[in-house]
This record gives structure tokens, sequence and C-alpha cells, in this order.
């Protein structure tokens, strides 16, 4: 007898056989049990996940000399001629060969006349949505009302494809990708019963380059048995697809994460020189960064993830030393990275580009991060935890948890008299009438909670116009911009030997001359201690003030 690859031998040839499709088998045993078969299914999904098996079944399982039953017995002559593919009820026609409309309409003329054995006369149209645009139209109206005796099983990769009046006038059934456990669990069995001795490491190997489909897995084991027999390790699944293991790709995940790029480099360079595909490793590094994704994200939720235990608790006991952050830039690199070297020459130059690239997606802090570390240096800062050499520590020092702040006021003064003339130019954009009346001012000395501003004695009369609430609102507020503390004002008349206002510093008129001495709105805010705090802290730069 002539070789049955694997594929064919272990077609399921019952609903409880077919794999990841539980969702399908269950509705239609129950629509058998209940006596409400639709006169047409449409079965979507992509290769090797089921769906001429699944249209076989049901075409053999309500033909079946015991049925119409979700059972079919396999044994009598309509269920075996199903099987054979030689039944005279059972029309299998491929959409791609005959999709004019004059092979639509002799199935139209045929459908009329009643079946030769069983009770339905089933038509299989394989890839459906090659059918011509004038063959969907010829189909139609047969299609929403045939003959009691015909049933329509309708099976398409491409739906999209199909016309909306087609698929409005059919039950459709959304074939899943099979998981890698699904097909790990199905190939596993099949070796036990052909006696076949096959590591866990090879099989998972299979089943990830089969991407879903378990017809690709079967045929690719087939392939195996050929080149080594019935002794199969992962080096020999490696060595005949061309794929990655798994510790690789779990030692370049690494060090991409830890930003190792000697290590990224030698990989690479092993991997080029053994013939693997890069193109594939790319795929498989999404893969890889999107199932630690989800498990830093699902956390007990990750079972989801249909992963073999060993990878799954590989993923749980990294996920804690990683930021979902960083994950998503490294994704959305090698998304940029695979679609690069779909069309490059060179593809070894843009993976290595490309990895190296997420090596240091993978060291840089987001901003989540950083806004976390701000919130953590101002909490610090607000609970008495002056950071030791920063430059707030020689101005401003704190008591313990819950005590008031003793500001050292040591070079305020000297401060707010360079920069005076802005300050009255700031208080003006909220209150113009007191800025002129600041003009003869000049800040005498600092406590914990007070500023001491002296005015000219010659114009006491301003007095009363300093003294308005919202001028003292608006000169606090000023002054907190430079020494970063708010505090309340209070004038009192100057003394001859009173220091002023550095001659240099000019108050600004409505043409802006002066500004030479104005301080940037950067260099403002960096006077500011818990801001200088930060920016240390990073040793970065203030590049945008947003208010």
């Amino acid at each position: 007898m002539a070789y049955e690859v694997l594929a064919r031998k272990w077609r399921p040839q019952q609903f409880s056989d077919v794999v990841g499709q539980g969702h399908v088998t269950r509705t239609l045993t129950n629509a058998i049990e209940t006596d409400r078969v639709a006169h047409a299914y449409m079965f979507v999904g992509s290769r090797g996940t089921g769906k001429t098996t699944s249209a076989r079944i049901l075409a053999k399982a309500l033909n079946c000399e015991k049925g119409p039953t979700p059972y079919p017995c396999d044994v009598c002559d309509s269920c075996k001629e199903v099987m054979a593919g030689n039944s005279l009820d059972v029309i299998e026609i491929d959409g791609a060969s005959n999709n004019g409309v004059d092979q639509v309409r002799d199935l139209r003329d045929n459908a009329r006349y009643a079946p030769a054995r069983g009770p339905y006369k089933i038509y299989i149209i394989d890839e459906v949505h090659m059918l011509s645009t004038q063959a969907f139209n010829a189909l139609l109206k047969t299609l929403e009302e045939p003959p009691e005796h015909v049933k329509f099983i309708f099976a398409t990769t491409d739906v999209h494809k199909v016309l909306p009046t087609i698929l409005s006038r059919c039950q459709r059934f959304d074939l899943r990708r099979i998981s890698v456990q699904d097909i790990v669990d199905r190939l596993r069995k099949g070796c036990e019963e052909e006696g076949i001795n096959i590591t866990e490491d090879a099989l998972l190997a299979i089943a990830r380059g089969a991407e879903g489909g378990l017809r690709d897995a079967e045929s690719a084991l087939d392939q195996i048995i050929s080149f080594r027999g019935k002794d199969i390790g992962e080096d020999d699944v490696l060595a005949v697809f061309g794929l990655v293991s798994r510790h690789v790709l779990e030692n370049l995940t690494m060090a991409i994460l830890k930003s190792d790029v000697p290590q990224i480099i030698h990989i690479v360079a092993e991997m080029d020189q053994a013939g693997k595909d890069l193109q594939r490793v790319v795929m498989e590094l999404l893969e890889s960064f999107r199932n630690l994704l989800v498990v830093i994200y699902a956390e007990s939720g990750a079972a989801a993830l249909e992963l073999p235990e060993a990878q799954l608790a590989y993923y749980k006991n990294i996920a804690p030393d990683f930021e979902a952050g960083r994950i998503l830039k490294i994704i959305d690199l090698l998304v940029e990275a695979d679609g690069r070297m779909r069309y490059a020459l060179s593809k070894k130059t843009l993976l290595e580009t490309g990895l190296i690239r997420c090596s240091r997606a993978a060291e840089t802090a987001t901003i989540n991060e950083l806004l976390k570390q701000v919130a953590d240096l101002k909490k610090n800062f607000k609970s008495g935890g002056a950071v030791a050499g920063s430059p707030s520590a020689t101005t401003v020092s704190f008591g313990t948890s819950g005590q008031k702040k003793k500001i050292a006021p040591a070079g305020e003064v000297e401060t707010l008299l360079k920069t005076w003339y802005e300050i009255i130019d700031q208080v003006g954009k909220a209150d113009l009438l007191a800025k002129s009346s600041l003009l003869n001012t000049a800040p005498l000395k600092t406590t914990e909670t007070q500023l001491v501003v002296g005015y000219d004695p010659e114009f006491t009369n301003d007095r009363s116009r300093l003294e308005d609430n919202r001028a003292k609102l608006a000169l606090s507020r000023a002054v907190e911009r430079y020494l970063g503390r708010q505090l309340s004002v209070v004038y009192e008349p100057l003394k001859a030997d009173d220091p002023r206002p550095l001659p240099a510093d000019k108050p600004m008129n409505s043409s802006g001359a002066g500004k030479t001495q104005m301080l940037t709105k950067e260099q403002q805010w960096y006077a500011n201690p818990v801001v200088r705090l930060v920016v240390d802290a990073f040793n970065g730069e203030i590049t945008d003030i947003r208010e």
C-alpha cells in the first residue's frame, strides 16, 4: 500500500478529535442534536486550522446511516465514502479552478436532484473567495432558498473577498490559529502512537515554526522523520528548518534587556553563519517580548498564553526585573526592523543595528520611571531628606520629619538684590500699579517666614499701594521663583546704609530695554532648590518649561 503522510493519516474523524476549535465543534454538535442545522455554513481561518476537516466531519455526521448524528459511526458505507472522497452525495469543489459562472450554473441545476444514498446532498466549496463576482451572483438565489435536501459548506482563507450578500446567507465560523501547546500535545500523542522518540524542545520548535497551523506541523514532523528516523532531538529540527533554538532566543532576549551589545553581535554572527532565517529571528523575538509584556501586565492571567510550563516559568522569572514601558519601546523597534529587513540586501547588518537600538531602548528610562523618581525626590525633599552634595544642601537644611523647616538665609538677600528689577517686572504682570511703587524699594532681609522690604522714606505715600494684598501676594510669588519658598512680605523704611539693588540692574521698560541682566526662564527655574535637586540627580538640563 502507498505511504500515507501524517497529515492525512492523523486527520480527525470526529468532532472531538478536532484540535483547538471547541467553539466550532460544540456549536455544530448542538445544532445536529437539536435539529437546527442551517442550510449554509462559512468556515473562515488560516491554513491548517481545520476548515476542510470540519466540513467533511459535518457532511459525514449528516449523512451517516445512524444519523444525522454528531457522532458518525465511521463504519457505514456513507461514512466510508465521505472519508475516501468518492461519495455521490458529498461533492467537494475547488473554488480556484471552478470559479466561472458556467460551473455554478451546473451546480445549481444538479442541486435540484435528490441525493443518491443519504438524506442530504452536500456541496463543500473550498477557497470559495476565488469565485468570480458573476459566479457569486449566480449562486445567490439557490443559496438563499435551496431545496430541503441541499446543504452548502464553504471554506476560505480570505473572507474579505467574499461578497457580503453571500456572507449574509451563511452561518459563519471563525477558526482560530491553534496554540503552540495544543500543537505540541497533538504531535506528542501521534509520536507515541507511531513509536517515535522525540524531545519536548523538538516538539516545541516544530510547533513554533508551524505558526498556528496543525497541518504545517504534521508535515514538518513527517519531513524530520525522513531525515532523522525515529529518534529526534531539537538540533535535528533546527538543522532542517533553519529555526533558532529556544535557548538562543532566551539568551538574545536577555542580551537586549541587559544592553549587552557584544553578546548581541556574537549571537547574530553565529546565527548568520549557521544559515538561520534572520527575518524569522525578528518575528521570534517579537513573540518573545510580547509574551514577556503579557506576563508583566497579566500576572496570574498569564496562563492565557498557553505556553509550555517551562517557557512560561522563564517569563515569570524575569518579568519583575523589567519595566513594561521599555518592553513596548523594544517591540516598536522590532516591528520597524522587520519592515526594513523585508526589502534589505544585507539582513544581518539591519538586524544588528536594529537589536543595538533595542538594547539602547532597554536602558533608557521611560517618562513614567522619571516621574516616579521625581516624585520620590520631592517626597524625600519635603520630609527632610536633602541629598548630600546637592546644591540645595548648601542653602537648605531640614530637621527631622514633622519639625519646621529651618531655612539658612545666607545669600538670599544678595540673590534678591541682583534680580530685584526682574522680580518687580514679574509683579507688574499681575499688578501694574504696584510695579512703579516697587521701583523705590529694596530687599533688606529674610527670615524663616518673612521677607522684609525697605521703601524710600521720600515715597511714603506709596506704601498704601504696596500694602495692598494683591501686590503683596504677587511679590511673594515672584520671590518664590528665586528662593524656592513662599514668604510673607512686610515693609519698613530704608536707612542710608541699607544695600540697594545693583546699579547695573535697571528696571525693564515697555520697549524691552534692560533685558541683558534678565535671567532666562530656565535659570529662574533652576534657582528653585527642588528643581535643581531633580536636574542634578539626573545629570540633566532644563530644555522645556510648561506651566
